[in-house]
């Protein structure tokens, strides 16, 4: 079974293509991680994954998407961190990060507060964009980055992946999908620019490349990188699949080892055709003809789904989110569904 088989970048090997992709839980004071994040991600190592990502992990207070937010723009950040990267380690899952900055998405409320903007009086910040476009109607007005402000954005991702290898994270997601800031410079719809970030497609995607080498000077080269891409805005004019295979096809020289290939986010009241699997077909387009590796997510909820994905081809790796929130121990029932002996800990080995 393929799904259960390791997968070597670089010098680790996850134990199985199961990984646990980045999902925010809102529910941090001034960016630092707690409790909750410990036993949210430990719980999920403790479940057989080969991957636990953290959640998209802001590189700056003003890149949070709410208040409640994680970030890295600190040493204190990092210390906050080490318990939780050496907990899922000790479970034998490697642990990772998401590191990020939400551009014109931030500064709003938490989802079970309905994810509105915050008001001026409640705590809003001033965000930023590549262009002065907000997310939709009713939403702030970014300020649109001058070239400081764009160098400022490429040294707190630098220094935040500094900072994930002093937590002791072992492999780095850039987040460069759902509508958040280096997705917002690919996009032709949110970036507008004039200037040698805007315009053309070497243009546009300046930012990321810019990103991956300062990301690369500081993350050993021992380590992987990976990137999350939206692969289509699933809008007329925007980023599309075909912009995506032609970003991959440059990534691997850069320093990136596999693209997290899922979609949308950049604009607001879409269409997009949900069902089990719709993203796959952009990680196996990019496996294919980007040659390089690729994970698939989006409501992959089955064992034998996944295992399918796999055995075929479309991707490396499985990153499972929603599906892990319902269950935690999903990598144990799948290898239990499909007739796969794996570990468990010593602690729990009595029920096995």
């Amino acid at each position: 079974m393929n799904l259960f088989t390791p997968f070597a970048q670089r010098s680790l090997s996850l134990r199985n293509r199961l990984v646990i992709s980045p999902m925010c839980q809102y529910s941090a004071t001034d960016g630092i991680p707690a409790e909750w994040h410990l036993v949210h991600l430990g719980s999920r190592a403790v479940g057989g994954a080969a991957l636990v990502i953290a959640e998209a992990t802001a590189v700056s207070p003003e890149g949070r998407i709410s208040a409640g937010d994680v970030g890295l723009w600190s040493d204190a950040h990092a210390a906050a961190w080490q318990p939780i990267a050496r907990f899922i380690a000790s479970q034998g899952a490697v642990a990772g990060v998401q590191l990020a900055h939400a551009g014109r998405k931030a500064s709003v409320l938490p989802p079970w507060e309905g994810g509105h903007p915050l008001a001026p009086g409640a705590g809003a910040w001033q965000t930023v964009a590549p262009s002065a476009i907000p997310f939709d109607a009713h939403w702030h007005v970014p300020q649109a980055l001058d070239a400081a402000g764009i160098a400022q954005v490429v040294a707190d991702f630098r220094a935040a992946a500094g900072r994930a290898l002093a937590a002791g994270f072992q492999l780095i997601e850039l987040h460069a999908a759902h509508g958040y800031l280096l997705h917002q410079f690919l996009s032709p719809l949110s970036n507008q620019r004039s200037d040698g970030y805007g315009g053309s497609f070497e243009n546009r995607t300046r930012l990321v490349r810019e990103v991956i080498a300062a990301v690369r000077e500081v993350w050993p080269g021992h380590l992987p990188l990976w990137l999350r891409i939206s692969a289509t805005d699933w809008a007329e004019g925007g980023w599309d699949v075909e912009q995506s295979v032609r970003l991959a096809s440059e990534l691997k020289a850069l320093g990136v080892d596999l693209v997290d290939a899922s979609s949308g986010g950049l604009v607001p009241h879409v269409k997009i055709p949900l069902a089990p699997g719709y993203q796959v077909p952009f990680a196996a387009r990019i496996r294919r003809e980007a040659g390089i590796a690729t994970g698939a997510v989006g409501l992959i909820t089955e064992s034998t789904h996944a295992a399918r994905i796999i055995d075929e081809g479309a991707a490396d790796v499985v990153l499972i989110a929603r599906e892990s929130l319902r269950d935690p121990y999903f990598p144990r029932r799948a290898a239990q569904e499909l007739g796969v002996a794996i570990s468990a800990p010593v602690q729990y080995q009595r029920a096995w």
